[in-house]
């Protein structure tokens, strides 16, 4: 297909030393089969042909346009790529990339430099990949991403399970199950398919036998050796997202690398919301000028960590703009940010100054928690954290008076208080919260702690019930301006459901007031102004036909007879037709979390995940039904996979339901 610049080329195989081959589609801008020009590789298992498309088309002909090839390739076993889908971040996905680049660096029209980029999968695996060293890879830009695999993705974090563990699994249950274009791989699609749908894994199994931080979870975690990854990396992230802690601890900690945290979703930041957008294309075609390009644009000079500073963000239905300003450190840890300490007192308070001591007892319900929003929000709206007042109903919160002056923070935030649990494994949440002078309250950042894990990850350890213990949780990265009039507010439960999987047991925590119990939070003068670019074009994305009109559903169901919470999503992107091959593809996940607010061992959740393909009078669609429940021992897990071509089922595959020892969990 021939464009205003460059071509396109919808699919060329990429051959493995294995005899497998790759699917790529392939940015060509005119003149590179003269002259080469370096690449740009973006590797993941959404779906060349479908999945990315739409983004795709908003990306790189801008870079085929500024002289670089775009080469989009699917991993094995999706898309039109050969061989099966075991895993994420695999060792074989990553030996395989190594030889995805190896042969875009052999090939005539490139000029043997590459980049390599990505949000989410594609972000992780380019840090990852750039952590073994392909002699091509010259830099990367990783978006919405993470350095440590098991505290900041979507399985665990700080020793709690997750929900969006049991989420994503099912997602990519049925994601992985789709066959290739007959329209590219011809009569074989068929064959294809049905191998896939035979050996593709049940992903949840895998994650939950690795309760603990050990080499599953170190395994392409680039912060267990930070000097791995020698070449410029350039880390992008949003307020909105569940992944903002990687872009300043890889500033921080790698040798050459920059950091953006804006206010967006998970999204590519030109045409993510909230806005304000950043012009992504210009600041990705700096970076790939400077370094496969060597031009001498300073963009090595840029500061470590460019930053949006919310100020007096809503808890809104709908997020479309977030006010504040764009600010910039020039390095990290930035010298000018101090420490200031708010203690837990009495009476609610939250005060520079220690107030009396005095012990606290906090025993949440169990469905504290549901105005969480999502880890990753896709949409800013009710993905997003809602209104914090019902969750803080059930916590144990701690107000400042009004501000007189606004506090501005940018960092992590930190509690540190003395504690002890009647029972042996418990759990804390923590969040810091701006209250408004409406009554609304915003979450400004939060954390959990799974009390066991309170000496690492590694080796945890029950607590002695009745016995106190000093304690630290950190909360998530942040940037926000505290304004003159509001409140912060320090909200603790012992429950964050269904963010969290609870205790066997229900916990009563005793927190001991004082001058042992405070947060201390990153203070920045907050006087200063960066200017970040715009995009030019403010809806970059192509639009595509629709046949089904998408649906979007969150809700919260209370039952007040039995006590039970029901915590609903629906979420149908519609029927979209690619333009130019006619392929109409559809997916719907329906979920429900299930919890009775005096029975942790309640916990349960069910998915069922749908894909719909179709062209003509061809057509087939994929079933995946999930199940988790729990007692105090084990967690019960089971699925099926259905598939059908038309009406027919063709395939039906059932993993009978499978204890896992629950291990400090």
């Amino acid at each position: 297909m021939k464009k205003a610049g460059f071509k396109v080329l919808e699919n060329e195989w990429i051959p493995l030393s294995d005899g497998r081959r790759l699917s790529a589609r392939i940015w060509m801008p005119d003149g590179a089969t003269k002259k080469p020009a370096p690449a740009i590789l973006e590797y993941l298992p959404y779906r060349k042909r479908d999945g990315t498309a739409q983004r795709d088309e908003s990306t790189y002909p801008g870079f085929a346009r500024a002289g670089y090839v775009g080469v989009r390739v699917d991993i094995s076993g999706t898309g039109e790529s050969d061989g099966d889908w075991d895993d994420e971040y695999s060792a074989r996905e990553l030996a395989d990339g190594c030889e995805v680049i190896e042969w875009i660096a052999s090939q005539p029209w490139c000029d043997g430099n590459l980049g390599m980029m990505g949000i989410s999968w594609g972000g992780f695996n380019s840090l990852q990949i750039a952590a073994l060293q392909p002699e091509a890879l010259k830099a990367v830009i990783s978006i919405g991403t993470t350095v440590d695999r098991y505290n900041d993705d979507i399985h665990y974090k700080n020793g709690c399970l997750l929900f969006s563990n049991f989420s994503w699994s099912s997602t990519m249950l049925c994601y992985a199950s789709r066959p290739p274009d007959p329209e590219l791989v011809g009569d074989k699609w068929r064959e294809i398919w049905l191998n896939r749908l035979k050996t593709q894994p049940f992903p949840l199994a895998t994650w939950l036998a690795s309760q603990r931080k050990n080499d599953y979870w170190k395994h392409g975690s680039i912060s267990e050796n930070y000097e791995n990854v020698k070449i410029p990396a350039l880390l992008i992230s949003g307020w909105a997202d569940g992944y903002i802690n990687a872009p300043p601890a890889g500033a921080t900690r790698l040798a050459n690398a920059k950091a953006i945290n804006g206010p967006w979703i998970h999204k590519y930041p030109h045409f993510a919301w909230p806005r304000p957008r950043i012009d992504f294309l210009g600041e990705a075609i700096a970076w790939w000028d400077k370094w496969l390009k060597g031009k001498d644009n300073k963009v090595d000079q840029l500061p470590a960590y460019r930053a949006y500073i919310l100020e007096n963000a809503r808890p809104l239905l709908k997020h479309e703009f977030e006010p504040g300003r764009w600010v910039a450190e020039q390095t990290l840890p930035a010298p000018e940010t101090r420490s200031r300490y708010y203690y837990l007192a009495p009476n609610r308070q939250l005060l520079d100054i220690p107030g009396r001591s005095r012990l606290k007892t906090l025993s949440s319900p169990q469905d504290c928690g549901s105005s969480c929003g999502e880890f990753f929000p896709l949409k800013a709206d009710g993905e997003m954290a809602g209104d914090q007042r019902h969750d803080d109903s059930g916590s144990l919160v701690f107000d400042s008076g009004k501000l007189q002056q606004p506090i501005e923070i940018l960092g992590r935030p930190k509690l540190r208080l003395k504690l002890a649990i009647d029972k042996p494994l418990g759990n804390i949440a923590v969040r810091l919260n701006d209250i408004h002078p409406n009554g609304e309250v915003s979450r400004v950042s939060w954390g959990v702690l799974n009390l066991a894990h309170r000496g690492g990850n590694e080796s945890p350890e029950p607590m002695v019930p009745g016995q106190t213990e000093a304690l630290e949780v950190e909360l998530d990265e942040c940037g926000y301006r505290f304004m003159r009039g509001h409140k912060m507010r320090v909200a603790i439960s012992t429950n964050y459901w269904p963010t969290i999987m609870p205790p066997p047991e229900n916990v009563t925590a005793t927190i001991n007031l004082g001058q042992d119990a405070f947060i201390e939070l990153p203070v920045r003068a907050g006087v200063d102004v960066y200017e970040m670019p715009e995009p030019a074009n403010e809806n970059p994305l192509p639009e595509y036909k629709m046949h089904q009109p998408e649906l979007s559903r969150r809700w919260v169901e209370r039952n007040f007879q039995t006590g039970e919470s029901h915590y609903r999503v629906i979420d149908d992107t519609g029927e979209i037709e690619m333009p130019g091959h006619g392929l109409c593809t559809r997916h719907r996940h329906d979920e429900r979390w299930t919890i009775a607010v005096d029975d942790p061992l309640s916990y349960r959740s069910e998915s069922r995940y749908s894909c719909w393909m179709r062209r003509g009078d061809w057509s087939i669609h994929t079933e995946a039904e999930s199940e988790f429940r729990c007692d105090a021992d084990n967690f019960y897990i089971k699925a099926r996979l259905r598939a059908y071509e038309g009406e027919e089922l063709v395939h039906e595959r059932s993993w009978d339901e499978i204890a896992i020892p629950r291990d400090h969990i």
